[in-house]
């Protein structure tokens, strides 16, 4: 649970690729990982890099050629509560300026999230019904962001993670991030 930096420590670790490539996927199975561990296997499964299918009705012959798959970074089924949650790791800041505000979420992130949940629906299992996202970025000190949003029948969460903080509030705030809902407000 913590940030490798280039200071000395109480542990070694080889020295990475400076690219930022190699931090997202470290952050992306920090995430995955943590999950993996810290969940009751009896009552959740944790998956990670799942691949969806798009529910294709009709195609034409070169289609399986050129449609992009989607892959999910993380994904959490809880069959007895009934809850499944996609979770999708971004390495940048959750707001961006916009294009008519200061700050803005990222529409790309938030197209790719409904698409992961609403591509699932209809295929003849319960959860893909109420499946929820996470888009979830890390901030070290900065503005925490935790808002929430029902798009036709799936919430999905904008939130960060303080990865300067202690491993202690950071497990925190992953439990969280899964145990429901922040505040209701109707739109």
């Amino acid at each position: 649970m913590a940030l490798p930096v280039e200071m000395a420590g109480t542990r070694n670790l080889p020295l990475p690729e400076r690219k930022i490539e190699w931090l997202r996927k470290l952050y992306e199975r920090a995430v995955a990982g943590f999950y993996d561990v810290v969940l009751s296997p009896s009552e959740w499964k944790v998956s990670q890099g799942k691949t969806l299918h798009w529910r294709i009705t009709e195609r034409s012959s070169g289609i399986g050629d050129i449609l992009p798959s989607m892959r999910t970074d993380i994904f959490l089924e809880n069959e007895n509560s009934g809850r499944r949650i996609i979770i999708d790791t971004k390495f940048n800041a959750i707001l961006t300026k916009g294009w008519y505000r200061e700050e803005s979420l990222r529409s790309g992130y938030i197209y790719q999230m409904y698409a992961y949940l609403r591509s699932q629906e209809g295929n003849g299992d319960p959860l893909s019904e109420s499946v929820s996202g996470i888009l979830l970025h890390p901030v070290v000190g900065g503005k925490a962001v935790d808002e929430r949003a029902v798009v036709q029948g799936h919430e999905i969460r904008f939130a960060t993670v303080d990865l300067g903080a202690s491993a202690v509030e950071i497990r925190t705030r992953l439990l969280e991030l899964i145990a429901g809902t922040p505040k209701r407000e109707n739109a």
